[in-house]
């Protein structure tokens, strides 16, 4: 699949948040946008003229007059928003950077808009405040097609990198709290690292010892472990595997091999949990709702 640069008004109104029918209303009064046509007449937007309708987007929900705004050349726009002391939320300016870098395939815009974020707030702040949200819209413009996935893995990478450098901080001080180990893994198939190794920080922040086996863990495997540790608490984060007809078997499954002859805990994560009734699960595990109920629990 090639790389997304023609955007409909569909996918205008996606990004934006501004509805299609407004964005034509803008562009038929204020000629705010320079759309193309197909060969077969069918109207398209460029990348120029995206980045255009955010950055407007972006100072029509500070206040400014939409007719005040798009008589100004981009330039002017990305001026004032420089220069006007609009961050407010430098939450909200930071996505729209972070927007901006997935559109440009812009590595160097990411990591300049986190290192701005470090100055003013801790890292779970930023994984909370702008990541999450951030991967929550981009999961939203990939289902409906206004991105392509090599946009979602672009930003995912720099996510996770960071993550890692934060977790690799932590190894810089030895284990304070011997109480439990954590073995930290994804099952089969399962690619979506993000959830766990966050889950990794935070426990490693608390002064616990882990171990990170990473994603493609088949089941069966984990019964290694027990013959090197004792006082186990076995991790995974369920985002799309297994899947839901499975699920019960995977966890009988993670039952027999980590913890049903011995005092071991399994703690569980991930969207494919929700609708399966806690009542269900072996009395040693734990399954946790959100990442800020696990916060609160450790």
């Amino acid at each position: 699949m090639g790389i997304k640069t023609q955007f409909s008004i569909k996918d205008l109104e996606h990004l934006s948040g501004i509805k299609a029918h407004t964005i034509r209303i803008w562009e038929k009064r204020y000629n705010l946008l320079e759309p193309d046509r197909t060969d077969t007449n069918i109207r398209y937007y460029d990348l120029e003229n995206l980045m255009k309708l955010l950055n407007v987007t972006y100072l029509y929900n500070h206040g400014y007059k939409i007719s005040k705004i798009a008589g100004l050349q981009s330039k002017e726009i990305n001026s004032i928003i420089q220069e006007s002391g609009l961050h407010d939320s430098e939450e909200v300016y930071a996505l729209s950077e972070l927007k901006s870098a997935m559109l440009h395939f812009d590595p160097q815009l990411f990591q300049s808009t986190i290192r701005k974020l470090e100055k003013q707030y801790s890292f779970r702040e930023i994984f909370f405040n702008v990541f999450l949200p951030l991967l929550n819209d981009i999961g939203l413009l990939w289902q409906t097609g206004t991105i392509d996935p090599s946009h979602e893995r672009f930003i995912s990478e720099l996510i996770k990198q960071k993550i890692i450098l934060h977790i690799d901080a932590k190894f810089s001080n030895p284990p304070s709290n011997h109480e439990k180990l954590f073995v930290l893994f994804l099952p089969l198939d399962e690619i979506h690292e993000i959830g766990l190794l966050y889950v990794n920080y935070e426990l490693l922040s608390k002064g616990y010892k882990t171990i990170f086996l990473g994603n493609n863990i088949p089941t069966e495997n984990l019964h290694h472990l027990l013959n090197h540790h004792d006082n186990i608490v076995f991790v995974s984060y369920l985002t799309v595997q297994p899947e839901q007809e499975k699920i019960p078997e995977f966890i009988s499954d993670l039952y027999e091999n980590t913890c049903k002859e011995n005092s071991n805990e399994v703690w569980l994560f991930g969207s494919k949990l929700m609708n399966e009734p806690i009542e269900d699960y072996p009395k040693p595990f734990q399954v946790f709702k959100s990442l800020s109920e696990f916060i609160e629990f450790i």
